[in-house]
């Protein structure tokens, strides 16, 4: 059976700070797979919860990617998708509230699409903070309460700080 969790819960494990491991620089440059790239890798957070943080983007498409933060529930070999930034890569429409838009969007989480029988993350709203994969993976981590080691002003990508 899925794991659920109530908005109060998600905006929990949102907030949870997440160091992240020395290393981390090396653990979101994405390898090569057959038509994309992709990565992902765990982390804990300050309370204790288990995280994995899993990147992906088209070869052919630099605007189709995903950079998700999801949960690994205690007990459970399902994971659960707490937000997802998205590239533009087709159009979204939010089931519930019927509205349609292609653009850069974050999906959330909430109690109110489980509770309808979708999947968690089905939620999703239009952005304009990012236009690209380094700038989402920046986002990802400055909203979902990710601590960088070291220096903060060491840059992610080069010219990309974080």
């Amino acid at each position: 059976m899925p794991v659920k969790y109530s908005d109060a819960e998600i905006a929990r494990m949102i907030q949870e700070r997440k160091p992240l491991p020395d290393n981390y620089r090396a653990r979101v440059q994405l390898r090569e797979k057959r038509g994309h790239k992709d990565r992902e890798f765990d982390v804990t957070g300050k309370d204790g919860t288990q995280y994995r943080i899993i990147l992906r983007q088209s070869n052919f498409n630099t605007l189709d990617f995903s950079i998700i933060l999801a949960v690994i529930p205690a007990g459970s070999n399902q994971l659960f998708r707490l937000r997802r930034y998205n590239g533009k890569h087709g159009e979204h429409t939010n089931q519930i509230e019927g509205n349609t838009f292609y653009d850069f969007h974050i999906h959330q989480a909430t109690a109110r699409y489980q509770e309808n029988g979708m999947k968690e993350d089905s939620y999703a709203e239009a952005t304009n903070r990012y236009a690209d994969f380094h700038a989402a993976l920046r986002c990802m981590l400055e909203d979902c309460g990710f601590e960088t080691p070291g220096d903060a002003q060491t840059s992610l990508f080069g010219e990309f700080d974080v």
